[in-house]
């Protein structure tokens, strides 16, 4: 089940079991990547608020960025400074939180 023990605590259980019992072939589990390598297919840039802006000058070339970007939104160009796609960007912010010189900042998108 997909409850666990937490199941037995539920005043909803019966109606869980049920929703299970009827749908668990029809429904698969969501915010699951079933296919390997699937995220690079499902382009996600498009219903994001806030973008990062990156300043070249302030970039130290730490990677930080690289490294957290939970996407394949951020990759290197020949000289090692970060690129930002923005058809994978959800504009979560992580990039500029981890940032140490502050090169990233978020700015509202406008479209």
């Amino acid at each position: 089940m997909v409850w666990g023990d937490r199941m037995a605590e539920s005043p909803f259980k019966k109606d869980i079991e049920r929703v299970q019992k009827e749908y668990s072939e029809k429904m698969t589990l969501g915010a699951v990547a079933v296919i390997p390598g699937s995220s690079v297919v499902n382009k996600t840039g498009s219903w994001r608020v806030f973008m990062p802006e990156f300043n070249k000058d302030k970039c130290v070339r730490c990677f930080l960025c690289y490294i957290y970007c939970p996407e394949p939104a951020i990759y290197l160009d020949e000289e090692n400074y970060p690129v930002f796609d923005y058809d994978y960007c959800k504009g979560c912010g992580i990039c500029a939180n981890e940032c140490p010189t502050k090169a990233i900042v978020m700015v509202r998108e406008t479209k």
